[in-house]
């Protein structure tokens, strides 16, 4: 799993300024959805979904550095109860972010960055020049205090084995082995290359040094003041981004995508060490992220929103033999993957489980009716206590004067709709508007679909915590 990614950071799905060979390749052996939608645009509730199966509202991990439920059992522990002994390398993002938490959700082998603090993890390790230097964690540090000058505002300032980046993360994870009698080692690789800060180390930062980027629109102040509240809290919260330099938006395109090709690269080297230890056609292989990146688009850096580039992902998935290659157009969630999983790996599906295996699509076998619709909810404006924001919540009053920060968002084929608990919304003709620029929500002549799809929402919240709400001991064991 990877962080911040966009679905169109891979040269696969389109991008033909991408530097991801080995991830392109990778497509060609696997079924690569080009409709993949996250349930939470947000880091800490995006994750809990993809362990859980279950919704962010069903879960209750809504925001960042908020504790797991305790009642919620993630995958790896009914894989554990199946047999599988299961590892983490890389940030988990679970909080607390320690081994003892981690081994308490069912891993039996957490890595040392696990422990790490959330903070932390946005910190690299600074590499004192001489190889036999012993490398020290501090502060990310870019061009600006290297001697040599480079092209890039945003490189390391040290090579990508001592940095906070998928190096390290990628040689363990290809060191794991299967453990002796237990059924397999289930790793989950979590690597943040695409992530904040946008800093490249060598030699990834000067690889795009020459490529002009297509940059999105700019947006003026009185444009953002003309969207809903909430998203205007969102964009222009902090030190607001919107007017951004474009030669300084440039350079982060062009660092952002520099990382996504060290990514591809590491990733490789994992995917190398998997096919020379003999297991790759014994193994499910799932290469997919947290969230997307806004990148500027509609004035904000970062996600939290509903807009495709935060919410559609790259989901790739490969088991050579019983899934069937090829581009797959078909509308999943993250919900989906837990079940999927278990149903490959004839494992049986927790109770409670939100989301729809979508094997039978996989492999050809069995019916599989497809979703016609994927949901997605957050807190907007986004919950930050942290540094200089003061985005806190209170009670009786909301974050930063909106007083229900709640909000949903159903999207079809064709329409999308996100709706606001205080009355506002936006809705979109995906067909008509791909980059989502006009807002038809209070036009008159689309009153009917919105009303429409407010029913999808509202039966959708209905329906979703069925099994939370109907205890397996009330079923009758026949009809």
């Amino acid at each position: 799993m990877t962080d911040q990614q966009r679905y169109d950071s891979l040269g696969v799905n389109g991008n033909k300024l991408a530097r991801t060979p080995r991830l392109d390749a990778f497509a060609g052996e696997a079924a690569n959805f080009s409709h993949c939608f996250v349930q939470a645009p947000v880091c800490v509730p995006s994750r809990i979904t993809w362990f859980t199966g279950r919704y962010p509202h069903s879960h209750k991990n809504r925001v960042n550095y908020t504790p797991l439920d305790p009642g919620e059992t993630l995958m790896q522990r009914h894989l554990q109860q199946a047999g599988y002994r299961t590892a983490s390398i890389g940030k988990l993002h679970y909080w607390p972010p320690t081994a003892e938490h981690a081994r308490s959700t069912g891993f039996d082998q957490p890595s040392r960055s696990t422990t790490a603090s959330m903070r932390s993890t946005t910190t690299a390790i600074t590499y004192a020049g001489a190889p036999s230097a012993t490398p020290t964690p501090a502060t990310t540090t870019t061009v600006r205090s290297i001697p040599t000058p480079m092209a890039t505002p945003t490189a390391a300032a040290c090579p990508p084995s001592f940095t906070r980046r998928p190096g390290w993360r990628a040689d363990a994870c290809a060191d794991r082995r299967c453990s002796r009698g237990m059924i397999g080692l289930v790793p989950v690789l979590s690597v943040l290359a695409a992530a904040p800060p946008l800093v490249a180390p060598r030699p990834w930062d000067a690889m795009f040094n020459d490529v002009e980027f297509p940059l999105p629109k700019q947006y003026s102040r009185e444009e953002i003041e003309q969207l809903p509240e909430p998203l205007q809290k969102l964009i222009l919260r902090g030190r607001p981004q919107y007017d951004m330099d474009r030669e300084q938006l440039q350079w982060a395109y062009r660092t952002y995508h520099a990382n996504c090709a060290m990514l591809d690269a590491e990733i490789g080297r994992t995917l190398d060490a998997l096919e020379a230890s003999g297991q790759a056609d014994d193994t499910i292989v799932v290469v997919s992220t947290d969230h997307g990146d806004q990148l500027l688009e509609h004035g904000l850096m970062g996600k939290n929103c509903f807009f495709e580039a935060s919410v559609r992902l790259p989901f790739l998935i490969r088991y050579p033999g019983r899934i069937r290659p090829g581009r797959r157009d078909e509308l999943i969630e993250t919900t989906d993957l837990l079940p999927t999983l278990f149903e490959l790996a004839g494992v049986a599906e927790p109770y409670n489980c939100q989301g729809r295996s979508f094997a039978p699509l996989l492999t050809g076998s069995g019916d599989y009716q497809p979703r016609d619709a994927a949901f997605s909810e957050n807190v907007i404006p986004e919950v930050i206590t942290s540094g200089s924001l003061d985005f806190e919540f209170e009670k009786g009053k909301g974050i930063k004067g909106v007083r229900h920060p709640d909000a949903k968002m159903v999207r079809t084929r064709r329409w999308k709709l996100v709706q606001y608990a205080g009355g506002e919304g936006e809705l979109y003709d995906l067909e008509a508007d791909p980059n989502e620029q006009q807002n038809l929500y209070t036009e008159s002549t689309h009153a009917e679909t919105v009303a429409q799809l407010q029913q999808r929402l509202l039966l959708w919240l209905m329906r979703a915590d069925e099994t939370d709400q109907i205890a397996p001991r009330w079923q009758r064991d026949e009809p």
